[in-house]
């Protein structure tokens, strides 16, 4: 756990579960309903993390822009902001506060080759001009703490020396970042509840350990349910579902 998290603008952003998931007006008037706002930010998600494998950067640079993305709806609208261009943006401008930086000119190139029919109108211009609107939406709080330094000390520290463990632990990590539990829960908190899930997963008994960090379990069992909620809910989503969600933004008002 990062100490100076506690004075970190993350921590005076954290949000209560009700003040992030509530549609703007403007969306609701296009019939966007809470289901369909989860669902545009999880299929963005995704694309930030499939854009990311191709132009190859690391994970803490995806999971920056996911938090920037998510950040964004909370303040603006998806009409008004639009979701592809938005998660396109945010990429770029993790890439640079993560100094892992990508051309946003690659961007635009890798991204009309994956998706070349949801993509196919946005050109660089679109984004240098998307990027000033989202740092303003940010407020220019770009620092972003992650679960994954937390996570690497806790496992060290537990002595879990299972690498099915670890990797199914990491793995929850990520998914993670397909919810807005980043917006509500410090990290180190998410990453005590993704090791939670792991070890019950692969029936490994760390009570002990768990009582040894006198961590209030039940905040960290709650994150878990959360999480494995989300698995349950993840097997309903169908593209049909988020084409729909989609169309809604496309309406003409």
């Amino acid at each position: 756990m990062a100490a100076n998290f506690w004075n970190s603008s993350h921590y005076k952003q954290l949000l209560d579960p009700e003040e992030v998931d509530v549609v703007h007006d403007i969306d609701r008037e296009r019939g966007i309903s809470i289901e369909d706002f989860k669902l545009i930010k999880f299929h963005m998600s995704n694309h930030i993390m499939k854009l990311a494998q191709h132009i190859k950067v690391r994970q803490r640079v995806v999971a920056t822009a996911i938090t920037y993305m998510r950040r964004v709806y909370i303040r603006k609208s998806m009409v008004e902001f639009e979701p592809r261009l938005v998660a396109l943006t945010c990429l770029y401008l993790a890439s640079k506060a993560e100094e892992s930086i990508v051309q946003a000119r690659n961007l635009v190139f890798y991204i009309k080759r994956l998706y070349p029919d949801e993509y196919n109108k946005y050109e660089l211009k679109d984004i240098l001009g998307m990027e000033m609107k989202v740092l303003e939406a940010l407020d220019y709080y770009l620092v972003v703490f992650h679960p994954y330094r937390s996570l690497s000390e806790f496992l060290q520290d537990a002595a879990i020396n299972d690498v099915n463990m670890n990797q199914i632990t990491w793995g929850i990590v990520n998914d993670t970042y397909k919810m807005d539990l980043i917006l509500v829960h410090p990290p180190y908190r998410i990453a005590l509840a993704c090791i939670y899930i792991a070890s019950v997963h692969r029936d490994k008994d760390i009570t002990a350990w768990f009582e040894d960090l006198q961590e209030d379990m039940n905040l960290v069992k709650n994150i878990a349910m959360e999480i494995l909620d989300f698995y349950e809910n993840y097997r309903t989503i169908t593209e049909e579902k988020v084409n729909s969600a989609f169309s809604k933004l496309a309406l003409k008002p």
